[in-house]
């Protein structure tokens, strides 16, 4: 039934829809403690994982590269090489359904939401060592012997008696973040590069479980980015001079033998530039300034490759190889520089984490072995504690508020504020408000006073206690005639006087200036 690829693109595109929908669920929990937080992020990195697999499976069939889709809508049309006949197709397909169904009479609806509820319960293995305490710290023991056993590793002093001194675990968690402090000659080792390899590995893996919310691909896109640049203009922290940094700076030794016709002309350079571009060259260094002149001129016109052997130094490289294997090595050093730029980032990125990790060494470092493994326990103890914490389910029989903490308050303090006292007020709209205190702290807030508004009543004090809308009109009523009996009346209550000292109210002074009588 579902073989059909039109019904695949209409399963793929349903089953996006859902693991975007789990995801925003997923979100919406807030994890209690480090371990839930982790798994729930491994858990959505997972559906993303799913979600873009499932997409580029669509994005092959919406191709169409084999024909296979449209295809299948011609004949869903009833196109055939004959024509087109709408009526058979459809009785074909309806009889194709029945066929199905006649096979398979007990087949049942698979309740789908479930199968994908059940994504968020569940739990994804992620590995780690007992020294990384489930993502909290750095176990960087083998890269440290790695790091102490090399020539790079070695305490830069000049007393004999610390060659064979090493620094600690906990020096080393200040210095391997720090790679350009290292002697870039000591850099161009096998072993300094499988150690950086070694290193930029651990933290990549490290990294991937402990944010796989992260994409690494973008970050290490950008450090490249930054690093090619800084290459190009030589500012690498630690090598130098860009690509030509090196174990020869070719820009200070190498001379242009253009400006020069005789060896006469090229001994004024001396003895020692000489020499610093013979041994660039991998040509014997001695003798007197003549002969070095000479035998460096000789590369003017001639190959290294064709030079005789006797003008070489001992243990330099052939001279066939010699520029290969210069360029092999500016290679492999900007390959190390790149490496170590990954890992300075990485560093930067998981810098908490490297601050914990220095932390706990120094404390286990002042505790006994006794104490750090019942130091162990408990922490495994307070974890699975709160596990159980958060599946067990509330049992509130009696529906007792909730407190600050997430559980039912006291029965003693739900029967000391009243709260199982109901007030309903007409005026909010027959709201109700369990307890004394709420209720008597409703008639000043927004509910209470735009029922008040909406009758045409001011909220004032004289209306306390009051939930009725007749009681609230008949009270209005009685406070307006009230205000209308105690109100001045100028007309009445002004007085005025005439000349001989009579008295009038404003009505009957008007009256008699009006006739004339005063």
């Amino acid at each position: 039934m579902s073989s059909t690829l039109l019904e695949t693109t209409r399963a793929s595109h349903e089953e996006v829809e859902r693991l975007e929908r789990l995801i925003v669920k997923e979100f919406q929990n807030d994890p209690t403690s480090s371990k839930d937080r982790l798994l729930q992020s491994h858990r959505v990195r997972n559906m993303i994982d799913t979600i873009v697999t499932t997409s580029h499976k669509l994005v092959d069939i919406y191709e169409d590269k084999d024909q296979a889709r449209k295809d299948e809508i011609a004949a869903l049309g009833g196109q055939t090489a004959s024509g087109t006949n709408v009526f058979s197709a459809f009785y074909d397909r309806l009889k194709e359904i029945r066929e199905y169904h006649r096979r398979h009479p007990a087949s049942r609806v698979v309740d789908v939401d479930e199968q994908y509820d059940a994504l968020l319960k569940e739990e994804p293995v992620i590995e780690f060592t007992g020294e990384e305490a489930h993502g909290k710290y750095l176990d960087l023991h083998e890269l440290y012997n790695q790091y102490i056993n090399a020539k790079f590793g070695m305490p830069r002093s000049d007393k004999k008696e610390s060659e064979d001194s090493h620094i600690e675990y906990s020096t080393y968690l200040n210095l391997f973040s720090q790679p350009q402090k290292i002697n870039w000659k000591l850099k161009l080792t096998r072993q300094y590069r499988e150690y950086t390899q070694n290193l930029l590995e651990y933290l990549v893996y490290f990294f991937q479980r402990t944010e796989p919310l992260q994409d690494l691909d973008k970050i290490f896109s950008k450090v490249v980015t930054e690093f090619e640049e800084q290459w190009k203009d030589g500012k690498v922290p630690g090598w130098g001079g860009g690509q030509e940094n090196g174990p020869v700076p070719a820009q200070d030794t190498s001379i242009d033998l253009d400006y020069y016709t005789t060896v006469e002309e090229l001994m004024q350079v001396g003895l020692e530039k000489l020499k610093e571009a013979l041994a660039s060259l991998g040509l014997k260094t001695g003798g007197t300034l003549q002969q070095r002149a000479e035998r460096l001129f000789l590369t003017k016109h001639t190959p290294l490759e064709k030079l005789e052997k006797k003008h070489f130094a001992k243990g330099s490289q052939l001279p066939v190889q010699n520029g290969a294997a210069a360029l092999k090595e500016n290679i492999n050093s900007k390959e190390v520089a790149l490496m170590e730029a990954k890992v300075i980032k990485l560093c930067t990125l998981l810098s908490e984490t490297i601050e914990r990790t220095k932390e706990n060494v120094e404390k286990k470092q002042a505790l006994t072995y006794e104490e750090m493994e019942s130091e162990r326990q408990e922490e495994e103890m307070q974890a699975e504690s709160e596990s159980d914490d958060d599946d067990q389910q509330i049992y509130n029989p009696l529906k007792l508020p909730m407190g600050w903490d997430g559980k039912p308050i006291p029965y003693w303090l739900y029967k000391l504020h009243g709260l199982g006292q109901e007030f309903k007020c007409e005026i909010c709209g027959n709201y109700s408000y369990w307890g004394r205190r709420a209720y008597e702290r409703h008639f000043k807030e927004f509910r209470h006073q735009h029922g008040m508004r909406c009758l045409n009543i001011p909220n004032t004090k004289n209306f306390n206690e009051i939930t009725s809308i007749e009681e609230a009109k008949e009270l209005w009523k009685r406070i307006q005639a009230r205000q209308g009996i105690n109100k001045w009346r100028p007309d009445l209550e002004e007085e005025y006087e005439d000349k001989e000292g009579n008295i009038y109210n404003k009505k009957t002074f008007t009256d008699l200036q009006r006739q004339g009588l005063i």
